[in-house]
């Protein structure tokens, strides 16, 4: 079983690439009075959260105008319809009155069947909703709170919404994992928003992302019907909710004793793709808190996951972190194939080592008879882990319906 969370070190955590700008918010609006829970204000610096309505009224917005092109000839701007530039309107502005203005107002020159998707015409009817949705009988805008991160020039946004109460508490832990929703757009034709489930460990606050679904709009096309669409998605991550304690208890129970595997803690994460820097990290949490440094159970080798990731990932939000929460995500959810992963990942390794592609040496076979016999003894609990997860999907369709 897991040892006390409590006792992980949070000591040297970086962030991944920074954000230019980050916004903490709490409340729906002006009218709640809402409070920080206290680990995410510890957290955060004590910083004094505005109102999410307020946050997201701050954004910039892109408004289409008509771009020119010179002619090399007669050094002549001449006006085309065919695409037309975004551009934030108060930028423009101030370019016009500053010639020293330090922000460019241009974000991006579509093509013309981009369609604008502003901050306020997806989140001003999630609003709305939380007006009106409630948990334990509190509308979930007076318990809402989390953050906002900017990047190229505003062009760019991710956020974290998260729900004060709507949490799982595990034994021996004295802060929730708290669930909610992490959502984003950009103005750059790459996807107008999108929000999947999302939730944050309140020790050294390790995000857990992908949760459910990734939904995406694209900048063409016709704009859905966003209070519809948030109500759905909010119906899903309570879901998740119910079922997250349960996913985790049995996770913990699936113990891997790596004094039995022919690879460490660190190659662990490495087979399952993780580059080097990251699986140090993984490996470095994940025994720290382990009950035995030998038998460390699934749900302590997802946390280890989870922590590289939320506070040592060089990149970017985006598509390379999805694929590396998607890889640690199955640790928790897919034990199984997260074995059958690392299996194959070994062999190639073992073949690769190899003279000219031939088969592994017979400490190479005794090596994958150990991995299988590990994927053998999972099989009756992975068992349960299927049958939840195809009950959870179902009640996934059913809220979508």
């Amino acid at each position: 079983m897991q040892a006390a969370v409590d006792e992980r070190s949070c000591v040297e955590v970086t962030e991944m690439k920074d954000p230019e700008s980050r916004t903490i918010f709490a409340g729906v609006d002006g009218r709640t009075d809402t409070e920080l829970p206290e680990w995410y204000r510890q957290r955060h610096g004590g910083e004094n959260p505005v109102s999410f309505a307020e946050a997201i009224r701050d954004l910039p917005q892109a408004v289409e105008t008509t771009v020119a092109y010179q002619n090399p000839y007669t050094d002549e701007w001449i006006k085309t319809e065919r695409f037309n530039a975004l551009v934030e309107p108060s930028r423009a502005r101030s370019q016009v009155q500053d010639d020293d203005a330090e922000t460019d107002p241009l974000f991006h020159i579509p093509t013309d069947s981009y369609a604008i998707i502003n901050p306020v015409d997806v989140y001003g009817p999630l609003e709305e909703v939380l007006r009106e949705e409630t948990i334990n009988g509190t509308p979930l805008g007076d318990v809402m709170f989390g953050e906002i991160r900017r990047y190229r020039g505003g062009g760019e946004v991710h956020m974290d919404i998260m729900f004060d109460g709507l949490e799982v508490r595990l034994p021996g832990r004295s802060d929730p994992i708290t669930m909610g929703v992490t959502s984003g757009y950009d103005f750059f034709g790459e996807h107008a928003v999108y929000v999947e489930g999302f939730a944050q460990d309140g020790y050294c606050s390790n995000t857990m992302r992908s949760l459910t679904d990734k939904e995406v709009i694209k900048h063409v096309g016709d704009v859905r019907n966003f209070r519809t669409w948030w109500e759905e998605l909010l119906a899903q991550v309570e879901l998740v909710a119910d079922d997250l304690f349960e996913f985790i208890r049995d996770a913990q129970d699936i113990d891997l004793d790596f004094s039995e595997l022919p690879f460490t803690v660190r190659e662990f994460y490495t087979l399952l793709g993780f580059p080097d820097y990251l699986a140090e990290r993984a490996a470095s949490d994940a025994e720290a808190n382990a009950a035995s440094p030998v038998a460390i159970d699934m749900w302590t080798l997802h946390s280890g996951a989870t922590y590289a990731l939320t506070h040592f990932f060089q990149g970017k939000e985006g598509a390379s972190l999805d694929g590396y929460v998607r890889t640690a995500n199955d640790i928790l959810f897919n034990p199984e194939g997260t074995i059958e992963r690392v299996e194959r990942a070994y062999e190639e390794q073992l073949e690769t080592d190899g003279d000219d592609g031939s088969q592994a040496s017979l400490a190479g076979e005794r090596a994958l008879a150990s991995i299988e016999r590990v994927s053998d003894d999972l099989q009756e609990k992975v068992d349960q882990f299927e049958e939840r997860e195809d009950a959870l999907r179902e009640r996934f369709q059913d809220a979508m319906a």
